[in-house]
């Protein structure tokens, strides 16, 4: 099939999937020609405040000169090798920096091409441990309502059952065990009486749970909702308790975006396996990591088969590892604490005179997030091209307005993304 003789836009609409679409649908879909800084100019000349930082991984903005010309000197070296039977210095170097920063408990590193597959090797990592125990039985997962942990297959079965697409795929999923969303706010101490259903959970079938599966701090992209630490301490205890793994889905949180470099610094506990991805090379190429104990992965590596059954071809690819070395050493050196700090305040401030529009229901800010949830799903076909108009790019998703922009944007950016996330709520 020729399709040259078509427009780009023709070409795009007709024929390239993007995330949530359908083909030909008509949804507005704006063409990048270049970014830099927090700023993404189209194709048309005009220019977009990033409030997104694509979806939350440039954090150090758009064309980075130090990501830049490292990326440069590793192209001349090698693009990529197979991570089977070899190894390269980046991979050496990035695991060496992310177990130094991690948790202490946490020695082993397994890379993976992005965060839903790093959740799923965490999953088989779990399974594949109780195996080795002589507990083959233990292979299912609780998982809390609300909950977004990536769109594989594995990785949507422990997604809240309702938005999280199980009504499409409920006969090929593997049904796993829910429970209610945690409801004690962020910086308050829950009650026993909230984690009555995982207990209960547990006690009637800990024998077949491999492990707990949660988003530290924040529900992400299941609803961008901010949760007490203490909730994870008793689910840590509970954990214990009754013979399950924990896992820390820390893709969306990791890497300094809720005020701690890792959300699970928020608490004095750690989880058994952790993923991060997202932040990870600085939004420069997919890259994840699933990190976990020195007795998981000797507890595996000594049972039958003897490996773990698992192998990307793109695992530890030499680029997107320099990224990531890079990009995770600019930002311990960078005052990051200080920018998430002002970035807080700032939307603070910014997005409290939404809160008086009575098509709102909440603001709510943590660290580098905000957040304004409506009382009505939005229409995108609507609210996207608004917030272009207003010079800003700005990605809600079912009842949720919210910015998580790069950490080097400037006050007079925030404050255009702001207003611009209030002017575009009162008008609809």
């Amino acid at each position: 099939m020729n399709i040259n003789h078509l427009s780009a836009s023709n070409i795009d609409q007709q024929h390239i999937w993007h995330p949530y679409s359908a083909i030909g649908a008509g949804h507005s879909v704006f063409h990048v020609a270049s970014a830099d800084g927090c700023i993404l100019k189209l194709q048309d000349g005009r220019e977009l405040i990033d409030g997104m930082a694509s979806w939350w991984s440039v954090i150090h903005g758009y064309n980075n000169p130090q990501i830049n010309e490292a990326l440069k000197k590793q192209l001349d070296l090698m693009s990529h090798v197979m991570f089977g039977g070899l190894t390269h210095d980046p991979a050496i170097k990035l695991a060496t920096k992310l177990i130094e920063i991690t948790p202490p408990t946490l020695e082993t590193v397994f890379f993976s091409d992005s965060g839903s597959v790093a959740v799923e090797v965490a999953m088989k990592m779990a399974i594949q441990y109780w195996a080795s125990k002589n507990l083959p039985q233990k292979q299912h997962f609780i998982s809390a309502r609300n909950g977004y942990h990536g769109d594989t297959l594995g990785t949507m079965s422990v997604c809240d059952p309702v938005t999280g697409m199980h009504s499409l795929f409920s006969k090929t999923l593997t049904q796993q065990y829910f429970i209610p969303a945690p409801q004690t706010p962020f910086g308050e101490s829950c009650d026993e009486s909230e984690l009555t259903d995982l207990r209960q959970t547990l006690e009637n079938h800990h024998h077949d749970i491999s492990a707990i599966i949660i988003e530290p701090i924040v529900q992400g992209a299941g609803g961008m909702r901010f949760y007490s630490a203490d909730y994870l301490q008793k689910t840590r205890a509970l954990a214990d308790e009754f013979g399950v793994l924990l896992i820390f889905d820390e893709i969306a949180t990791g890497f300094g975006r809720t005020g701690k470099l890792f959300a699970c610094e928020h608490t004095s506990i750690t989880p058994d396996i952790m993923c991060i991805g997202k932040a990870l090379t600085g939004g420069y190429m997919t890259l994840a990591a699933t990190l976990t104990t020195r007795d998981i992965s000797e507890t595996i590596s000594s049972g039958d088969p003897g490996i773990f059954m698992h192998g990307p071809t793109f695992m530890a690819n030499p680029l997107a590892c320099t990224a990531a070395l890079v990009s995770t050493t600019l930002l311990l050196e960078s005052p990051w604490e200080k920018r998430i700090d002002n970035i807080e305040q700032q939307l603070k401030q910014g997005l409290e005179q939404c809160i008086t529009l009575p098509n709102v229901q909440q603001v709510r800010v943590l660290g580098g997030i905000g957040v304004v949830e409506l009382n009505e799903s939005v229409d995108m076909r609507t609210i996207q091209p608004l917030f272009v108009e207003q010079g800003v790019w700005i990605r809600p998703f079912g009842k949720l307005v919210y910015v998580m922009p790069p950490y080097i944007i400037k006050d007079a950016q925030l404050k255009t993304l702001c207003d611009a996330i209030y002017h575009v709520i009162s008008a609809l």
